[in-house]
């Protein structure tokens, strides 16, 4: 009997071990000794089932002791064996030629197919003992990367101790080995139950040999002085203590055929809490390229999985991770936050045909808090939603439903400690090898409970920088650049707080004209259901893109591939509030919101579409594509202001500071971006060859409020309104020149101003409480007089009349000696306009919001908004700039400086028409009496003080001569640039009622009626 166990032994040494001998081997009574041994690492990969990309390089064994149970009870006792000492190094390759081929496989004894035999049985109830695993990981964050050394991923040394694996039943408990094989019966299938406890583990971040090389590192400046260009400390030399003294288990399981050949794995491995009290900035930076590199390690597409396949390699593999409580502290000099995380699952099934595998990964976590600790207050930068209601959790996507068959009979049990909806989920989808389009190579679906995140400008500016060492890593060092793929995110609720300190306060708002009873201290932004998507493939009805011809490879029943570039987003709504320092003066606030909240936006569906494709078909890397197609479009159903003069400012001034920190956010996240060379192409091959931009509104309505007071009255002083408007604006590339091209369509506009006298009385531009003196409907609203609309109700419209209907094409040369192709075309038509009211009451308003000043010129508040938009993120778009730093410089030269700096000043080619249909003005004399709105019922008495002026039609035009330019037309510039004029107007009316009459009579020039047309021409000496 004792030589039949010799036997099975000596048959599973062999398998596990390399170079191994029966001389090796021997039995001293119950007891054998072996030392200095190398382990086999094919069958360690294969039994542990590593992703295709690492590769064993090192596995030795200490000292090796077996320990045989009495000759009778063999069959329920297990076998002991007892390691001092393991030391594995798994190391990342580069490239799928360096990992292990078929051939290194087949040196593996055979497979074990012929049944499920004694040696099996024996191997398979072992209890392996070791007192101290050292495992050293190395991973390269795809191709090695080149560039400074500080960017080299980490290595990482992780260290078990005290780890015991032993057999148990289907429930995890430990049994006699006889008990534990009985639930394989009649069962169609071997499971093998195994336990995996440790008491410690520890893990160490190393820095990367090549850091060593650095030229800083035996500088001899100071530590703090070793900084990066963008003012990180990311050299890493002497290592840091990432985790210390954590205890875990693991139930595995083995599932096998009946003719004992591997089918599952199945890992389910649990901890209880991981704590870091203190990690530098170095360590997190650190930390965080390590973990991009284990992501990029485990997600490349460019591994064949034949690579590293043998007979031992089960089908399918699922590893399940589930760490209860998660704590990170980062301290530094100069700042310190507080990482705090409940119920992190982990997850990822792997299955295998042997010549493609999927691999679906999952992420879910119960709970997440980020506090900064170190600002006066401590703040609480990301939290979970306090008014969120329980939900049903988030359903599997289609891909991940029914993946692969259950390994473990019983399910995962650890999805059963993460009671209800998780904050966030994630399941991602990985074909390997990557397959060719349209195929998906990977597939991600992203899912987030309300958030309440806090913004304050030196945390996210440290946050960015270290997102940017990590976490997210570059799309073509997981896959290829021919490999499409596809990502949507979904977060149900997000409300982003903006705090503001005094002196940003009074730099955003202002310091005239502000009550101090009610300045704001910060602002709110609540967005409620947002979605977005990027696929090839997502449907873009915004863009209509089947009938636009430049976009024929994106209609819909063209194949997908990697030239082809899709994003959709969506949010059900959006609000902007003001918090406010106090709340004494009674404003009025939302219900839904905090008492100290003043809503003054608020967007319904808003909805953005962008797609793009390449012009040769070659894969999309560069957004936007040079020479390429790209169409974007934005639309909303409502938008809605309710804005004070004082708010306007303050949102004026926080679209100002927005900019600021998002150009330094935007600077500090470049971070590991490869730059590419800068290039001294020409302009034109730089830009996509034809780009469009589209803006849809379907209600617009502003309502400027009377200025915060202490009484509780915040009447609208005027109310703009309107309905159906669209903006696009395209640009062609048309050989050596460009058009854009603009298209504004409004249908509909209205302005409505108070009836009566506010409540703020202004002198010197000084605002004064005052008595209010309106005019009340009887439902309690106050009553608005009109005195700009738009109707369309005349029979001379056509059939969908539009208020504003403007198409402009400006075709612009990109070389000098191309003047001659330098032309405008304006048609601009006007149509159905209403004026209504008198020049005083709208000269008071102007001077009230602070458009006028005293003296009759532009007022304090017109320049200070003008200032706002004009230092604002926007407006950078419309700032000449060079493209490269290259090409900054080849500007200098003259040959360069004569071809693409010029002025390209007003264009010979010049072609204008406007078209004024259907207008009339009735305007308000001196005099003071009652007012009439338009719509409703018409009191003689203010007709009897109103001028009326109409015309059906009034046109404009003029042009350029028709003259063909000739060589010496770059050079030469007209004085007058439109040389013709045409005037055409068809029954131009004034008229003027006169109370004391009772009567209509002429007003100046009486009636001119009938069509009268007026050409002049402009000659040059």
């Amino acid at each position: 009997m004792e030589s039949i166990i010799a036997r099975a032994l000596e048959y599973t040494l062999k398998y596990w071990l390399r170079s191994f001998s029966r001389d090796q081997f021997k039995l001293q009574g119950r007891t054998a000794q072996l030392s200095n041994l190398d382990i086999n690492g094919d069958a360690l990969h294969a039994s542990l089932g590593l992703p295709p990309a690492l590769a064993v390089e090192t596995a030795r064994v200490g000292k090796l002791q077996i320990t045989l149970p009495s000759v009778s009870n063999v069959q329920v006792e297990p076998i002991v064996v007892n390691i001092d000492k393991l030391d594995l190094v798994l190391v990342e390759k580069d490239n799928s030629e360096e990992l292990s081929s078929p051939s290194s496989a087949s040196s593996l004894p055979s497979a074990k197919s012929s049944g499920y035999g004694y040696a099996d049985k024996i191997a398979d109830g072992m209890t392996v003992q070791v007192g101290i695993v050292n495992l050293l990981l190395e991973t390269h964050g795809g191709p090695r990367h080149q560039g400074s050394a500080a960017w080299s991923p980490p290595l990482a040394a992780i260290t078990f101790r005290d780890l015991v694996l032993y057999t148990t039943n289907e429930k995890w408990q430990a049994v006699n080995l006889k008990e534990a094989r009985d639930f394989s019966n009649n069962k169609g299938f071997i499971y093998v139950f195994k336990k995996l406890e440790w008491q410690s583990l520890s893990v160490d971040l190393l820095p990367h040999p090549d850091m060593f090389t650095d030229a800083r590192f035996n500088s001899s400046s100071s530590q703090d002085n070793k900084r990066d260009d963008d003012g990180a400390k990311r050299m890493f030399f002497g290592g840091e203590r990432f985790l210390e003294g954590i205890s875990g288990e693991a139930n595995i399981t083995v599932q096998r055929t009946e003719q004992n050949n591997p089918l599952g794995l199945e890992v389910q491995l649990h901890i209880t809490e991981a704590l870091c009290p203190a990690l530098s900035e170095p360590g997190l930076r650190a930390f965080l390229r390590f973990m991009t590199g284990v992501s990029v390690c485990l997600n490349r597409g460019d591994v064949d999985p034949k690579a590293q396949l043998h007979a031992e390699a089960a089908g399918s593999s699922l590893v399940s991770i589930i760490v209860d409580h998660i704590f990170l502290c980062i301290k530094d000099a100069e700042f310190q936050l507080e990482f705090l995380m409940q119920s992190l699952f982990f997850s990822r099934a792997s299955v295998s045909d042997g010549e493609n595998s999927k691999n679906l990964s999952c992420i879910k976590i119960g709970g997440l808090f980020l506090r900064d600790t170190f600002s006066r207050p401590p703040c609480t930068l990301i939290q979970p939603s306090m008014h969120s209601v329980p939900q049903e959790p988030p359903p599997v996507p289609d891909f991940g439903q029914n993946f692969c068959p259950p390994i473990y009979p019983f399910g995962n049990q650890l999805l059963d400690l993460m009671p209800g909806t998780p904050l966030f989920s994630l399941y991602c989808l990985q074909l390997t090898p990557s397959p060719l389009p349209p195929k998906f190579a990977s597939k991600t679906v992203i899912t987030c409970e309300p958030l309440m995140v806090t913004l304050q400008e030196q945390s996210c500016l440290r946050i960015a920088s270290f997102l940017a060492d990590g976490v997210v890593a570059n799309r073509s060092a997981i896959l290829p650049d021919s490999s499409i793929n596809s990502i949507s995110f979904c977060l149900k609720e997000f409300d982003l707080s903006v705090p503001l300190d005094a002196d940003e306060i009074t730099r955003c708002s202002g310091t005239k004209n502000v009550c101090p009873q009610s300045s704001f201290s910060g602002a709110r932004l609540h967005v409620e259901n947002l979605y977005f998507c990027q696929s090839p493939s997502e449907k873009c009805p915004l863009l209509n893109l089947d009938r636009d011809p430049a976009c024929f490879l994106l209609w819909g029943y063209q194949p997908v591939d990697a030239s082809q570039r899709k994003w959709a987003s969506r949010v059900s709504r959006l609000s902007l509030s003001l918090e406010t320092s106090s709340t004494s003066n009674g404003q009025r606030t939302d219900r839904a919101s905090s008492a100290s909240l003043w809503k003054c936006i608020e967007l319904d569906d808003i909805r953005f579409e962008a797609a793009m494709v390449t012009a040769d078909g070659s894969p999309l890397s560069d957004v936007p594509p040079p020479e390429g197609v790209v169409r974007i479009g934005v639309a909303f159903q409502q938008f809605t202001s309710n804005t004070s003069v004082e708010q306007l400012f303050f949102v004026l001034g926080l679209y100002t500071y927005f900019g600021q920190v998002g150009e330094q956010i935007s600077k500090a996240s470049k971070g590991n971006c490869s730059g590419t060379n800068a290039s001294a192409d020409k302009l034109e091959r730089k830009l996509p060859s034809d780009t469009a931009v589209s803006l849809t509104m379907n209600n617009l309505q502003l309502n400027f409020l009377e200025s915060l007071s202490a009484i509780d009255l915040h009447l609208p002083l005027v109310q703009f309104g309107g309905d159906d408007l669209y903006l696009k604006v395209s640009h062609r590339t048309l050989g050596g020149a460009f058009a854009v091209t603009t298209n504004l369509m409004w249908r509909t506009v209205s302005v409505n101003c108070l009836e009566g006298e506010s409540a703020a009385i202004h002198e010197n531009d000084i605002a004064i409480n005052g008595e209010p003196n309106i005019l009340l409907h009887e439902n309690g609203h106050p009553k608005m007089r009109a005195v700009f609309w738009v109707d369309h109700r005349s029979k001379h419209q056509s059939k969908e009349p539009q208020f504003i209907d403007i198409n402009i094409t400006h075709v612009m040369p990109y070389d000098m000696r191309d003047m001659e192709c330098h032309s405008l075309s304006v048609s601009a038509k006007v149509s159905g306009v209403r004026l209504g009211g008198g020049m005083s009451y709208t000269e008071s308003l102007l001077h009230q919001f602070g458009i006028l000043g005293p003296d009759g010129g532009p007022g304090e508040g017109l320049l200070r908004g003008l200032k706002d938009l004009s230092s604002g993120p926007l407006a950078k778009l419309f700032k000449s700039s060079h493209l490269t730093d290259k090409e900054d410089e080849m500007s200098s030269s003259k040959d360069h400086d004569y071809n693409s700096k010029f002025e390209l000043g007003v264009p010979d080619d010049l072609d204008v028409s406007i078209e004024l249909r259907n207008w009339l003005f009735a305007l308000e004399g001196t005099e003071g009496g009652d007012w009439f709105s338009p719509h409703g019922s018409d009191h003689i008495s203010r007709e009897e003080k109103c001028w009326h002026t109409t015309f059906k039609n009034l046109h404009v035009s003029g042009r350029s001569s028709d003259q063909s330019g000739s060589a010496d037309k770059v050079v030469y510039k007209r004085a007058l640039p439109i040389e013709r004029f045409t005037v055409h107007h068809d029954d131009i009316l004034s008229l003027h009622f006169n109370l004391a009459h009772n009567f209509l009579c002429s007003s100046i020039g009486q009636t001119l009626c009938g069509i009268c047309r007026l050409e002049l021409k402009v000659y040059r000496q």
